[in-house]
């Protein structure tokens, strides 16, 4: 098979809409070798990229990173997805591990399989566990493209299909005046992303996040925070709502926590809201959640980002990366390596991932704020890659 044959398949059986696009942009790269911050083209192994993307986070750890490759490969060697209906040790210390990430406060772990199932598990427990229906969530947030995950998004990915869910409200994002309009004694949950990725990587100001869980406390509504983007490690630790000393009731992770290797995600919670399963212990199943070679993948990405010294990698490669893109025509966006390059010109985003990738970076803007790059370059990156990184940037927008 060669390119024009794969992207002639694709558009008969799989997405003609993207290869239309991709064609007309130049976008014609298909991944094939792949280790570390690169990949390589699949049919021009002298053509390759440093995935500055990284799928939203997915490879956060880079590509093929030896020590998740190693553990799923010594799961597969004795074990297969496993069933949800039996327990599974892997299963269990993950859930443990997760668990002692916030300090004991979310001990209650259920997993699934992508960030949206995860992020429909939530809204699920916060209606049950309140009695209430209203969700609100951000203008521009993203949390994922299936049924109630949905519900919380833009109308561009929802009116296609037909009317919304009802209960369903969005805000501006940053503005706590707007919020406390919205949330009332009928509120279930109010969720965020600490850091809007597809709206275009905007920092909260100092004291949003603190006061949207306020209000959320003084109503008796749920606070969620969606880290499947901003968590692991991203913006230095292994949580951004650190950041804030934040006290969420609970926290969604998914993408980074496969290693880019093996699909997992997870829906942490407090005790309280956990205990809904005691009594119901099959209301919500996910037959491919927490499969067990999925669990050996999290808990060696775990075991990478808890290692001595790792996070304060991050930070250091972060800085680094900010230093050398300084005075750039781009406003630079960042907390930690979850970085946006925010520019003047509407669509801006656009034209930069173009440039960038014609000179072997890859990134993607941001969908719902095109004047955004979404810069995500993997946490293992050393300091001559952050300066190879720099200096193509430099070269390309200095």
């Amino acid at each position: 098979m060669d390119r024009v044959e794969l992207f002639d398949l694709y558009t008969r059986h799989v997405n003609a809409g993207k290869i239309a696009v991709y064609e007309r942009f130049g976008l014609d790269a298909v991944i094939g070798e792949r280790t570390g911050i690169r990949f390589r083209d699949r049919f021009d192994p002298n053509r390759s990229w440093i995935n500055c993307h990284g799928n939203g986070g997915v490879f956060n750890l880079g590509h093929r990173h030896p020590r998740v490759v190693a553990a799923v490969e010594g799961s597969l060697a004795r074990e297969d997805i496993g069933n949800h209906h039996l327990p599974a040790p892997g299963r269990a210390v993950l859930a443990r591990r997760l668990a002692a990430t916030t300090g004991g406060r979310l001990p209650g772990v259920v997993f699934g399989v992508a960030g949206g199932e995860a992020v429909d598990l939530a809204l699920k427990v916060a209606r049950g566990a309140t009695g209430r229906q209203q969700i609100v969530s951000a203008v521009g947030g993203y949390h994922g493209h299936t049924g109630l995950a949905m519900a919380t998004g833009d109308p561009e990915y929802r009116d296609p299909f037909g009317p919304n869910l009802p209960g369903f409200t969005q805000v501006p994002f940053d503005d706590i005046d707007a919020l406390a309009a919205v949330v009332t004694d009928d509120t279930a949950a109010v969720i965020l992303e600490p850091i809007p990725a597809t709206l275009g990587m905007p920092i909260p100001s100092p004291g949003y996040l603190v006061a949207v869980q306020e209000i959320c406390r003084d109503l008796g509504a749920l606070f969620l925070v969606d880290e499947v983007q901003t968590g692991l490690g991203r913006t230095g630790r292994i949580w951004a709502y650190e950041h804030w000393d934040l006290e969420p009731d609970m926290v969604i992770t998914g993408k980074g926590l496969s290693g880019g290797v093996y699909p997992i995600s997870a829906t942490l919670m407090t005790r309280s809201l956990h205990s809904v399963f005691d009594q119901h212990p099959f209301i919500h199943v996910s037959t491919f959640g927490g499969a067990e070679p999925g669990c050996a993948a999290a808990l060696a990405v775990l075991d990478v980002i808890e290692a001595p010294g790792f996070l304060d990698h991050v930070a250091a490669i972060g800085r680094r990366l900010a230093a050398g893109l300084s005075g750039m025509p781009f406003e630079l966006r960042r907390l930690g390596m979850m970085m946006g390059f925010a520019f003047p010109a509407p669509d801006a985003g656009m034209l930069a991932a173009k440039l960038l990738f014609d000179a072997g970076v890859f990134a993607v803007y941001a969908n719902n704020d095109t004047s955004v790059l979404q810069f995500l370059p993997p946490l293992t990156t050393t300091e001559e890659e952050a300066d190879e990184i720099i200096g193509i940037v430099r070269s390309v927008f200095g």
